[in-house]
């Protein structure tokens, strides 16, 4: 078999462990030529699969391995590098030298070689895959928005303006207003993924100023819980493929970063506002009916839902009207709350949503 990898072992595709052994076929110069070929070379190796006398625990094919025959040299690294694989792929908690930001930034193609970020891409793929899946399988159109436009989408703070031949534009900060338009051209559910860009100097986890939206629109015939329903069904479809598709990947990231397994139940858990606030108070937080949440609180209602219902996910309805944007559907029932919602994975935000106004006296 000709098996192409890293001389270190890992590689994408088959991570095997090559061996060589002196015979009729394989001299000691040989064996001293492999052992000085520096870490992260790329070799050709062909040989052949055999069963490994021991497990092989630095790859993830543990019980095979390569009996090689001819060893070339594809492309040979530097002897000194900036980085280690085994330093960057180490476990937070385990000692040993630690890998600092700026170097794995500096340089991030040898970064990008450690198992957990290889495997981080392909759940970014299988993320984007599942969420088109699903949406396509009900019914959605995908679109493609503009993201070079003429005026701010979402007010004008934190927008980024450029340069366009004689005049001014700016970076989309939302597909928004698109998606919007192509449901009042009667395409009645649309979705998008693209570029996302916000100019907030903010430097948190939950502030970039570009990332990769996942977004969708639809209108409904009854009730906006319509939608709550989709996404909710949406949402545990993808959890469900990422654990049977992508079981492997994030097994690799919990090694190098450990973290206990995502829960999730079905159907998928919503709450009131009134509940929530119910729950914080109960817990011994001080907050308003209609006070919004701070980040703190957010994470604090989480641990307290994931106790109570024993799900990472879940989506809280019904936000007070005054904290929401100006253009939200107030509750028929209620006219201090709205028909509006955010999405919560492990107590933190990561959709937010709402009945638009549809009536122009209002």
């Amino acid at each position: 078999k000709d098996e192409r990898s890293p001389s270190s072992g890992i590689n994408a595709e088959w991570p095997l462990r090559p061996g060589f052994v002196v015979d009729e076929k394989t001299s000691k110069q040989m064996l001293k030529f492999i052992g000085g070929c520096p870490k992260e070379s790329i070799v050709d190796v062909v040989g052949t699969l055999v069963t490994a006398d021991n497990p092989v625990e630095s790859c993830s094919q543990k019980h095979i391995e390569i009996q090689g025959r001819t060893f070339n040299v594809v492309s040979e690294a530097v002897p000194q590098l900036p980085l280690q694989i085994d330093d960057a792929s180490r476990p937070l908690a385990e000692d040993g030298p630690v890998v600092n930001q700026d170097t794995r930034l500096n340089n991030r193609i040898l970064d990008l070689r450690t198992p957990a970020n290889q495997a981080i891409f392909r759940i970014g793929h299988g993320v984007a895959a599942l969420f088109r899946e699903y949406l396509t399988s009900v019914g959605f159109t995908e679109i493609h928005t503009p993201k070079i436009i003429s005026a701010a989408s979402e007010g004008g703070a934190n927008v980024f303006q450029v340069s366009y031949f004689k005049g001014n534009a700016y970076l989309a900060q939302s597909p928004q207003l698109y998606k919007q338009m192509a449901i009042c051209a009667d395409i009645e559910k649309v979705f998008t993924v693209g570029a996302v860009f916000r100019a907030e100097d903010s430097n948190t986890h939950r502030h970039l100023c570009e990332f990769v939206g996942l977004d969708i629109e639809m209108a409904f015939k009854e009730h906006y819980h319509e939608v709550l329903t989709v996404i909710g069904e949406m949402f545990l479809s993808m959890f469900k493929g990422l654990q049977t598709k992508y079981a492997t990947e994030i097994d690799t990231v919990y090694k190098q970063y450990p973290q206990e397994a995502f829960k999730f139940i079905e159907p998928a858990l919503r709450l009131e506002w009134p509940d929530a606030i119910s729950m914080l108070r109960e817990a011994g937080v001080d907050i308003g009916d209609f006070e919004d949440l701070s980040t703190p609180q957010e994470k604090f209602l989480g641990k307290l839902v994931k106790a109570k219902y024993d799900t990472d996910f879940y989506i809280l309805d019904k936000f007070p009207l005054a904290i929401r944007p100006f253009y939200t559907m107030p509750c028929p029932h209620d006219p201090l709350y709205s028909n509006s919602y955010d999405i919560f994975m492990r107590g933190e935000e990561i959709m937010s949503g709402a009945q638009r106004i549809h009536d122009p006296a209002m």
